[in-house]
């Protein structure tokens, strides 16, 4: 199968830091179909063979394992091609379709690694430029919007061109292949299915936690925040993947519609709920591995007294039969004690415990970040002279041990699921859409808030209050139990 691949922001950070050295590892693994082309456009004005040599040396940057030789680069840069493209000038758009009617691909892809505010104008030119033919796909990268009706209004515009299933909206967490075991583990074994319920489950904790500030990100994040850059689009797909029904069958839309009636089904927030059960902070200064860090207001090109959480800890539950009274937390975080992203299945406990000693519930953590896999945490005899004394135990499931020579990231993944047109791992509008419709009343509550958000020191766990959150059902985030 022939493919173009085409890059809107070929120059930017993204595409250098991301897309590029997953495309190159799906060159190296010989996942790449053959017959590709790799476009990469932007403003800047140079030919092949410079931006060649630029995303090369661009590449002395990324992981070592992911680096090509030289030997490799020439290979895969042959694939790779440029061109000059202001984005707001109807004739650029005509030039691309000439360039794409060259040898007719079976499929193009078009690739927004753009900032959001362009989706809209991007879209509207390859629809005057005749850039939506049915072999069309368009990905657009998160964050979609700013709120409900800007996210509305890019669905709009999106949906005016390209048809629903010619729009895949990335969510790069959906890629990971722990979250992708996910749906093997509940939907292909016997095992946990049964359990997956109110009467087996005392809470479900999903953490994405990071050990980076903002860097030089600030300006950009001071306007999004924790809430909107992680919240409302990683951890609330999480969250759907974790607590949706099994679906009629493994195809795209069976899948999202189940998510969809999660989402629809989250208890919504009030303006008394979001001071109850949602904290938000902002790190200062702290220590971080041992090192000294600033706080968030010193980071650079932070405006005075910003009020932007770089924090978020919430309380949720899921209102439906399978899952009534059963508490979801969901938290994330700039500057926190770790880099850890994981979700953390609690189960209640024996309901007549007869050993002692030990009575700690069994727990299975599914790991996306830093490395991928599952830990079931259960409890065992220890076989000494009391015998009946239990001491916890742990069946730990590394799959980059398991699968080591089929590993693939999750932007390879969803890269190639795009080049295919599978669209089980991308997010439909209606599921983004009522996302967003969820957690404006958590925005619109923070409007209103003359405290702002609560303060934590760099290299912690967040505030207090985020503690607190969890205790006041009884129980503790997982780090602390």
């Amino acid at each position: 199968m022939s493919f173009d691949l085409v890059f809107f922001g070929g120059t930017g950070d993204l595409t250098w830091r991301k897309l590029m050295p997953a495309l190159f590892q799906a060159f190296r693994h010989g996942k790449l179909p053959e017959g590709g082309r790799i476009l990469a456009v932007a403003r800047d004005d140079m030919p092949d063979e410079r931006y060649r040599e630029w995303l090369k040396e661009r590449f002395r940057e990324v992981d070592g394992s992911k680096r090509p030789t030289d030997e490799e680069f020439e290979k895969f840069g042959a694939l790779l091609h440029y061109r000059r493209m202001d984005l707001s000038q109807p004739e650029h758009y005509l030039k691309l379709k000439s360039w794409l009617e060259e040898r007719n691909a079976d499929t193009v892809v078009l690739y927004l690694a753009t900032s959001p505010h362009l989706f809209t104008q991007i879209c509207e030119q390859l629809g005057a430029a005749g850039l939506n033919t049915p072999k069309v796909r368009v990905v657009l990268e998160k964050p979609l919007g700013h709120d409900l009706a800007s996210a509305q209004e890019i669905n709009k515009v999106v949906r005016s061109v390209f048809s629903e299933s010619q729009a895949f909206r990335i969510d790069h967490y959906l890629g990971k292949p722990s979250v992708q075991n996910l749906m093997a583990l509940r939907f292909g074994n016997a095992l946990f299915e049964p359990l997956w319920r109110r009467e087996s489950i005392a809470n479900i904790q999903i953490t994405l936690a990071e050990s980076l500030g903002v860097g030089t990100r600030g300006p950009f994040y001071d306007q999004t925040g924790a809430l909107r850059d992680m919240i409302q689009n990683h951890a609330l797909q999480l969250l759907t993947m974790i607590a949706m029904e099994p679906p009629s069958t493994a195809d795209a839309d069976a899948i999202r519609d189940e998510k969809l009636k999660v989402l629809r089904s989250l208890k919504p927030f009030t303006a008394e709920s979001v001071s109850r059960d949602v904290v938000r902070g902002q790190y200062r200064a702290g220590s971080v591995d041992g090192k000294a860090v600033v706080g968030y207001m010193d980071e650079g090109k932070i405006p005075e007294e910003s009020q932007t959480e770089t924090f978020v800890a919430l309380r949720t539950e899921v209102q439906n039969w399978r899952w009534a009274g059963v508490p979801f937390y969901l938290r994330t975080g700039k500057r926190l004690a770790a880099r850890d992203a994981q979700i953390v299945v609690n189960f209640r406990e024996v309901p007549h415990p007869i050993f002692p000693g030990a009575n700690q519930p069994n727990r299975l953590i599914i790991k996306l970040q830093p490395e991928d896999g599952l830990e079931l945490q259960l409890l065992a005899s220890k076989g000494s002279a009391n015998s009946e004394a239990l001491t916890p135990v742990s069946l730990d499931l590394d799959f980059d041990k398991a699968f080591a020579s089929n590993r693939v990231g999750a932007y390879e993944r969803l890269l190639l699921d795009a080049i295919a047109g599978r669209l089980n791992l991308f997010v439909r509008s209606d599921e983004q859409e009522q996302a967003w419709r969820w957690v404006e009343p958590i925005l619109d509550a923070w409007k209103e808030d003359g405290v702002g958000p609560r303060h934590y020191n760099a290299g912690s766990w967040g505030p207090a209050a985020a503690s607190a959150l969890v205790a006041r059902d009884g129980f503790s985030w997982a780090e602390e139990a």
